[in-house]
């Protein structure tokens, strides 16, 4: 008693007062869909931890959630480890922390028992990933002896204690991409209403409005929404102008700089994001320090071969490499990306990047790993290698676009024909991606250049495409006329194939249908060479598109009988979708209105609703509406269409475009005022999956039967996705089958499969064909 009264303490009561908290003096942003599922998780869980990269924020929302306990909880207490380096000291941090004091003859794992007891009471223990065993230990001890304990953690990984729920803490929502200026939908963000909140403290008056929303925006998408990075860059609001922060944010050089500057109070691991980046790389061991530097160059994100082609070297092995990636994940240094998209994608976030990057120059390692990079890109180049008419096939390197820019940007001098051939991949995908600006530069220099000539006629027949989506028509025939001169000296019938089709597409875009349909023709004649039946068929559909703008509709169809079937079985869907357009187009050219409409409908079938792809067959079936008398449908269709082409930024075809317009023209002066307002008015609730759905479920014709009303009816109860997955296996196909024929992964196929056995009530793989078999007689029978 006299020591306990000498030093100034008593004992604990563990009653005593509501919280141990420190108070925050800055307002806290956001995050309420994350304390909702923490208060459902602690009823639950006794032992909750909260993972994140080092600056996303979890410490503050672990406060913020302990805050809005209920009164159930006699006490909450923070304990805070980031000081503390020995283990050995944990359990006597903790009694401190808790103000209990040892007793004789107890352990200090007993005293905190007797000290806690059995109250209901909830522990944070912030910043454990440095203490990870240990402070996995000493939870498993306390919350098996003390009953109604709750432990809530944070660290950059998990604990790895038996019962242990694990909460992955986010980075901050962000604007979606089309919200442009609009200072509402901006402010639904929780990273620009962070940055709004934190600049304004620095700089009163600041606010968000029209003229500054874009840039506040896109300063938070270029931090990935990672809270202690906005809130360092806003900061700087009142110092630089939003547009020299977003410019300071794009060179790597300065980026680091711009990201300091944090709280002097603060935890020195928040004074920076290197400060904070660092805290989590000491932690590593040195082969995960050499992977973690090594990723940096593969901006784009990655997957486990990517990582393993990349990383290897100096003492790593391929093998090694899955397991370091999958410690860094777990320590939050990369994170996963998320859908169910095979393979397993991952990233790192784009300040954590500038980090590694940093340590990548400062090791000497950047040549060898950039190197490595271009090694793997090539490899992946070497895919599409053999396809005749690559422009058009879905580039192997597409998803990988970010990568490649950024690899052949900071490797000059590497090689100069692998830069040149990756040069020309890369451009390929901006013009498969209908970037023709982006395209364009890159195949201007290649144009100049004695590595480009070495290609031979794909350089200018790629340009003159791109000169096409650009409407310069002089330089696409220029261009066009350019590579089949080239090919036609090298004499490869593959390559003079290409080159025809290029110059053809650019006669197509001048409205020359017949020199169009000559070089169609002798194109043919080259790719039946190389013997291709593939490329054969695509050079037919071809044919049958121009002969159809030229006006020989009967010659196109039977074209089109002959090279669909091909292109069904072999093709991948983007050009199977394109295919099945032109013979909807060719039926309806011919007056088959229903035979024209179940082409479209397939279409729509195999092509993502938000894609491109769909709006040729949603803009066919406005054209059978309109030819059936259902001008109304045929206006909602139309106007749709042209809403979504608006916000994808991409345009149709001038023929097919002109057809589109007078439809719609001959449309309004049937129908009323009204009628025209109601069509419109319509129209804007209707994208993406709604418009496909919209386009299904309703006919055209003003004789579909209750019959068929009910079968699209049954139809649109699954998604448009789903519905193509039940008429595959109703064909027969196995899931890796369908997966191939999608371009899905397993996985994502029997996800659907499971869905739609939950919608339509049935149990087994043959019912759902059977279903499928049903719905398309019912759709035969009603047509008939």
């Amino acid at each position: 008693m006299r020591r306990r009264a000498a030093s100034g303490t008593t004992p604990a009561d563990s009653t005593a007062g509501r919280s141990a908290l420190p108070p925050t003096l800055d307002s806290f942003v956001g995050r309420r869909h994350e304390l909702s599922g923490l208060r459902t998780l602690l009823r639950s869980s006794r032992l909750l931890t909260l993972t994140g990269a080092g600056g996303v924020g979890k410490t503050r929302l672990a406060l913020e959630f302990a805050k809005g306990l209920p009164k159930r909880f006699a006490r909450v207490d923070l304990v805070e480890l980031a000081s503390l380096q020995d283990g050995a000291l944990l359990t006597q941090s903790l009694a401190a922390a808790l103000g209990v004091g040892e007793r004789a003859g107890r352990t200090g794992v007993d005293v905190l028992v007797r000290a806690i007891g059995d109250a209901s009471r909830v522990l944070i223990l912030d910043n454990c990933e440095h203490l990870a065993e240990p402070c996995a230990r000493l939870a498993a001890t306390l919350l098996g002896r003390c009953p109604r304990l709750r432990i809530l953690a944070t660290s950059r990984e998990a604990l790895r204690v038996p019962g242990e729920t694990v909460f992955r803490v986010g980075e901050l929502s962000l604007p979606p991409a089309d919200a442009g200026d609009d200072v509402t939908a901006l402010m639904r963000s929780d990273a620009v209403r962070l940055f709004v909140d934190r600049a304004a403290s620095n700089s009163p008056g600041f606010t968000l409005h029209r003229g500054n929303g874009h840039l506040v925006a896109e300063i938070c998408r270029r931090l990935d929404g990672l809270t202690l990075a906005v809130e360092l860059a806003a900061r700087h609001v009142g110092s630089l102008a939003l547009s020299d922060i977003l410019a300071g944010l794009d060179d790597r050089f300065s980026q680091l700089d711009l990201l300091t500057g944090g709280s002097r109070t603060g935890p020195p691991r928040h004074s920076g994001l290197a400060a904070a980046v660092d805290w989590s790389h000491r932690l590593l061991d040195p082969a995960e320090q050499a992977v973690f530097r090594r990723l940096s160059v593969l901006v784009g994100g990655f997957d486990v071969t990517a990582a393993q082609t990349v990383c290897a070297g100096g003492g790593i092995g391929r093998r090694q490499v899955l397991r370091i990636l999958c410690a860094l994940e777990a320590k939050s240094l990369v994170v996963r990306l998320p859908g169910e998209t095979a393979p397993t994608r991952f990233r790192q976030l784009s300040a954590i990047r500038a980090c590694a990057l940093d340590r990548l120059r400062a090791s000497g390692e950047l040549y060898a790993t950039l190197r490595r990079a271009l090694a793997w890109l090539t490899e992946l180049a070497e895919r599409g290698r053999g396809d005749v008419f690559a422009d058009q096939a879905g580039s192997p390197l597409a998803a990988e676009r970010d990568n490649l820019a950024s690899v052949l940007a900071r490797s000059a001098g590497h090689g100069d024909a692998v830069r040149v051939r990756l040069t020309l991949e890369l451009a390929r995908v901006h013009y498969q991606q209908e970037q023709p600006s982006a395209a364009r530069a890159l195949l201007t220099g290649l144009l100049r250049g004695a590595g480009g000539r070495a290609l031979g006629g794909q350089v200018p027949a790629l340009a003159a495409r791109v000169a096409c989506q650009q409407a310069d028509l002089d330089e696409a025939l220029r261009l066009g006329e350019q590579a089949v001169r080239s090919e036609r000296m090298r004499r490869d019938a593959a390559g003079l194939a290409n080159a025809l089709d290029a110059r053809a597409a650019a006669r197509l875009c001048r409205g020359e249908f017949a020199e169009a349909v000559a070089d169609l023709r002798e194109c043919l004649e080259a790719v039946a060479s190389p013997g291709r039946p593939q490329d054969t068929a695509w050079c037919t559909h071809h044919l049958a598109w121009a002969l159809l703008q030229a006006g020989g509709e009967l010659e196109a169809d039977e074209l089109m009988s002959r090279c669909l079937p091909v292109l069904r079985r072999q093709a991948p869907w983007p050009r199977t979708a394109a295919a099945l357009h032109t013979a909807g187009a060719v039926r309806l050219a011919l007056g088959r209105l229903r035979s024209a409409e179940t082409l479209f409908a397939e279409v729509l079938r195999i092509a993502p609703g938000a894609s491109f792809h769909a709006l040729y067959p949603v803009e066919g079936l406005a054209l059978v509406a309109a030819e059936s008398g259902d001008m109304q449908r045929a206006l909602r269709l139309y106007e749709a269409s042209v809403q979504a082409r608006r916000r994808l930024d991409t345009e149709p075809e001038a023929p097919w475009r002109h057809r589109m317009e007078q439809a719609a023209a001959r449309a309004r002066t049937r129908l009323s005022a009204a009628a025209q307002e109601a069509a419109v008015a319509g129209a804007r609730g209707l994208c993406g999956e709604r418009l496909v759905a919209y386009a299904l479920g309703a006919g055209s014709g003003k004789d579909r039967t209750g019959r068929d009303v009910r079968a699209a009816d049954e139809r649109l109860r699954l998604t448009v996705r789903e519905s193509t997955v039940a008429e595959l296996v109703a064909e027969g196909l196995t899931n890796r089958q369908i997966a191939d024929r999608l371009g899905l992964s397993i996985h994502t196929v029997a996800t659907h499969l499971d869905k739609i056995r939950d919608k339509l009530g049935l149990r087994s793989r043959t019912q759902i064909a059977l279903w499928a078999v049903a719905r398309t007689e019912d759709g035969c029978t009603a047509r008939r």
